[in-house]
C-alpha cells in the first residue's frame, strides 16, 4: 500500500489542477471635474508668454532642490511613460486621447501640459499589482449646480453628469480594444476623484449654498448609476490662487469638506498649501488654473492618490504591504 503522504500529494495536485484561475482585472479610476482636472500645468513652455518658463516641470527638474522628488516623471531629455497605467480622455470637441500614462492628456492635444492624473497615476501604479485605467471626465467651465447637476438634486439633470456616465461606460466597455495589452482582463471601478468648483464659486447666490447637497447627491447617484455602492471617493479642495480663500470661495471649500464627510466612504483632501506665487509660475494671470504651476499640480495629484490608497484599503482591493502611501 502506498504511503499516506503519497495520497495527500495526489489530492493536493488534483485540487490545484481543478482550482479556477484567479480573475485578471484592471483597476479603473474616474477623474472628474472641470479645467483644473483637465490639466493646466505647463511642462516646458517658456518665453515671454510663459514667464520665462518659471514654475514649469522642466524648470523644477533643473532645480537641485526639487529634482530628486520628480525624476520618476522624466526619461532622459523627455518624459517618462508608465506602461502599466493607461489614460482614457475624451475632450469636449476633439478626438479621443488614449495611451500609457505620460504628459499631454489635456485639451491642448500636445505634450506641453498635464493635469493631476500624471502624479496620481504614478503613485497608484506604484502600489497596485494590476494595471490601472484612469478615465478622465473633465471639461472646462462646468459647474456642479447646472452642468454636472445630479438626478438626486432635482431639476434638469446636468448634461455633463450624463456625459460623464456615458464616457465611463464606454471606457470600461472598450478597454480591451482601446488598449490591446489589457485584453483578457475585466475592469473594476476602484475610485472616483472629484476636483472641481470654480464655476460654482462664481455664483455665490445660487450655486455655493447648494454645493454640499449637490456633491453628496452626485456621489450617491454615481455609485447607484454605475452599480458601485461602495465606491471610494476623494474630493480635492478647490485650489485656485489662494492659500486662505476669501468670502464665498472659503464657504465653497467648507462645503466640499462637509460633503465628503456626509457622503460616506469619502475623504476631503486640502490642497491650498500647494498654491505657489504667480510670479514664480508660467501663467501669472491664470489664478483660476493655479497659475499653471507644475509643482502645484504634482502635489495635488500626489495628495489625491495618497488619499485614494487609504480609502481603497477599506475595500480590500489593495494591500499596501508595508509601503507607505
Amino acid at each position: 500500500m502506498p504511503p499516506l503522504h503519497h495520497f495527500t500529494a495526489v489530492l493536493l495536485l488534483a485540487a490545484c489542477a481543478s482550482a479556477p484561475p484567479v480573475p485578471k482585472t484592471v483597476k479603473a479610476f474616474i477623474l472628474a471635474g472641470q479645467s483644473n482636472m483637465e490639466g493646466q500645468a505647463v511642462v516646458d513652455l517658456d518665453g515671454s508668454d510663459y514667464n520665462g518658463g518659471k514654475g514649469t516641470l522642466r524648470a523644477l527638474l533643473q532645480d537641485p532642490a526639487q529634482a530628486p522628488a520628480l525624476r520618476h516623471l522624466a526619461r532622459g531629455q523627455g518624459w517618462a511613460v508608465r506602461d502599466s497605467v493607461f489614460v482614457w480622455y475624451q475632450p469636449e470637441d476633439a478626438p479621443l486621447q488614449a495611451g500609457p500614462l505620460t504628459v499631454g492628456f489635456t485639451p491642448y492635444a500636445d505634450a506641453h501640459h498635464f493635469g493631476p492624473e500624471l502624479e496620481f497615476g504614478h503613485v497608484i501604479g506604484e502600489h497596485c499589482d494590476e494595471p490601472v485605467l484612469l478615465i478622465k471626465t473633465a471639461w472646462g467651465g462646468k459647474s456642479l449646480h447646472v452642468d454636472f447637476r445630479p438626478p438626486g438634486s432635482g431639476g434638469n439633470v446636468g448634461p455633463y453628469y450624463t456625459r460623464m456616465l456615458a464616457d465611463v461606460r464606454t471606457a470600461l466597455r472598450d478597454h480591451a480594444t482601446t488598449f490591446p495589452s489589457l485584453a483578457g482582463r475585466s475592469c473594476e471601478l476602484a475610485g472616483l476623484v472629484w476636483y472641481q468648483g470654480w464655476n460654482d464659486g462664481c455664483d455665490p447666490e445660487h450655486a455655493v449654498p447648494e454645493y454640499e447637497r449637490n456633491l453628496v447627491n452626485l456621489i450617491a447617484d454615481v455609485r447607484r448609476d454605475l452599480a458601485a455602492p461602495d465606491l471610494p471617493v476623494v474630493v480635492g479642495e478647490l485650489t485656485g490662487p489662494w492659500v486662505q480663500a476669501p468670502g464665498e470661495w472659503d464657504v465653497l471649500r467648507k462645503a466640499q469638506a462637509a460633503a465628503a464627510e456626509h457622503a460616506g466612504n469619502a475623504v476631503f483632501v486640502p490642497t491650498h498649501d500647494f498654491v505657489r506665487k504667480p510670479e514664480d509660475s508660467p501663467n501669472p494671470g491664470h489664478g483660476h488654473h493655479e497659475f499653471g504651476n507644475a509643482e502645484t499640480y504634482v502635489l495635488v495629484g500626489h495628495a489625491l492618490a495618497q488619499a485614494m490608497l487609504i480609502q481603497a484599503q477599506g475595500t480590500g482591493w489593495i494591500k499596501l504591504q508595508g509601503k507607505a502611501p
